[in-house]
């Protein structure tokens, strides 16, 4: 419903926030209109879908979306209209929970090195006046919660890039694109001005895949690959489901096998890529109790810190043809959209929240923003090759996450789930390796490189990622 047609017999309300950037405006501006930047402004509390994005934010471009602010979805779907080049864009609801929604997109210089982005809504509620009355202020609470989340991922996004303005934008393959981590990685590569190809298991589609593979048959196509600068690879089975025999192998093999086709392709390249960034985990060091560990410490024992090992060892043919190879031992990433945060968020919400196990196992966590910007760090940064862990600086004991977390929602946390219990559930070999595995891991490499995180401590992280 265009704006114009209901303003004559419902009353239109406002939300404006403005924020400055460091950044001159037409750089501002370029940001906005790159592919990846509405995945990378969208709440992720709200777990929102894409469903279509055509035309960029130029005239007559559209957006469907489905968003989960509540207990039913909801679809929108957007037109952007007045275009105006490092000015304005605006989007407008066609179809949609509002009576009527159109969010301008304002912009403007302030000098030579800074901007204004002045974002402004006007809109109405369904239901008129009593629509108002009832859901009004709780309407504006939740724009003010993600204008805050948008510009605050806006502003860090630029401040990473800006930090490597001087380096050539880059091509990038990358696997696991469409994962938890893959989709916002990508997306923040796209917005900085770099060109991201997506490796995927699918047959090539515009937005979704560009590249077709499969590990297990060994089908990679090299000429796909030719000329690419780097390559990140994220791809591999869940940790997170339950160990099936089947899945066990799953864990150990779409790994080893995904990682061994990519670095023997890469290695016979004409063209090499300058890195490959390669998956890892902090599993890689075992279960060490209260063991402070870096990157010089020594492997596990177990199953997870084999499959590390060979994970790891796979990248091989890369390193011997000359390739920069940079292993990224991930932590516990913290994000809303998925992982673990995501599974247990909703759990606290409705007060069932609690220590696992004995409560004393550490935790290596890391906001979602940070991994990415650690990786895209090590992608930018010559110097650095080998093992790389991926973790904010401090640990935290489950006991402590568990009161942090509890704390940030606003909800009690009485409820505990004993050892015993949770290897009747996961089974005794996952539960002891995922849950019940105490890993206080340092990031040495990063810390010593001079990489800045934006969300190194839990409580601010948590909020950030939840939108508390």
């Amino acid at each position: 419903m265009r704006v114009a047609a209901v303003e004559s017999v419902v009353s239109m309300q406002e939300f404006r926030k403005q924020v400055q950037a460091p950044v001159p405006v037409e750089a501002l501006f370029a940001w906005h209109e790159r592919a990846g930047a509405f995945e990378r402004l969208s709440p992720p509390w709200d777990r929102p879908t894409v469903l279509e994005h055509t035309g960029g934010i130029r005239d007559g471009a559209k957006v469907v979306l489905q968003v989960h602010a509540g207990p039913v979805p909801t679809t929108w779907t957007l037109e952007h209209r007045d275009y105006l080049a490092n000015r304005q864009f605006r989007d407008v609801m066609r179809d949609g929970p509002f009576a009527a929604w159109e969010h301008t997109h304002g912009f403007a210089p302030i000098d030579a090195q800074s901007s204004m982005l002045d974002d402004h809504i006007r809109y109405a509620l369904p239901l008129g006046g009593l629509g108002s009355a009832v859901a009004g202020a709780y309407t504006q609470r939740t724009l003010a919660r993600v204008f805050a989340y948008r510009h605050a991922v806006m502003l860090g996004d630029l401040a990473r890039h800006a930090e490597f303005a001087d380096r050539p934008r880059l091509r990038i393959a990358i696997t696991g694109a469409s994962g938890f981590i893959g989709t916002q990685l990508a997306a923040f590569l796209s917005t900085g001005g770099h060109e991201v190809i997506r490796i995927g298991r699918r047959a090539p589609r515009p937005g979704h895949h560009d590249v077709q593979w499969n590990p297990e048959r060994g089908q990679l196509d090299p000429r796909a690959l030719e000329g690419v600068d780097a390559v990140i690879h994220l791809a591999g089975a869940s940790i997170a489901t339950r160990w099936s025999s089947a899945h066990r192998v799953a864990l150990k093999s779409s790994r080893v096998e995904g990682t061994s086709l990519l670095a023997h392709t890469l290695a016979q390249l004409s063209r090499k890529p300058r890195v490959l960034l390669s998956g890892s985990a902090i599993g890689i060091y075992g279960s060490r109790g209260d063991e402070l560990l870096d990157e010089r410490s020594a492997l596990g024992d177990d199953y997870l810190a084999d499959v590390g090992r060979a994970w790891e060892a796979s990248t091989a043919p890369a390193e011997q043809a000359g390739i920069r190879v940079v292993h990224l031992r991930t932590g516990i990433v913290q994000g809303a959209a998925g992982g673990a945060l995501g599974t247990q968020a909703p759990l606290f919400r409705y007060g069932a929240g609690g220590t696992l196990g004995p409560g004393s196992q550490w935790i290596s966590p890391i906001a979602l923003d940070d991994e990415i910007g650690a990786i895209h760090f090590c992608l930018m940064r010559d110097d650095i090759r080998g093992p790389v862990n991926l973790v904010a600086p401090t640990a935290v004991t489950n006991a402590e996450y568990t009161k942090v977390l509890g704390a940030v929602l606003g909800r009690p946390t009485i409820a505990h789930a004993p050892s015993f219990a949770l290897r009747l559930l996961l089974g005794e070999e996952m539960a002891n390796l995922t849950v019940l595995a105490s890993q206080r891991i340092e990031p040495r490499v990063l810390r010593d490189a001079g990489f800045v995180w934006r969300l190194p401590e839990l409580a601010p992280m948590l909020r950030f990622e939840l939108g508390a």
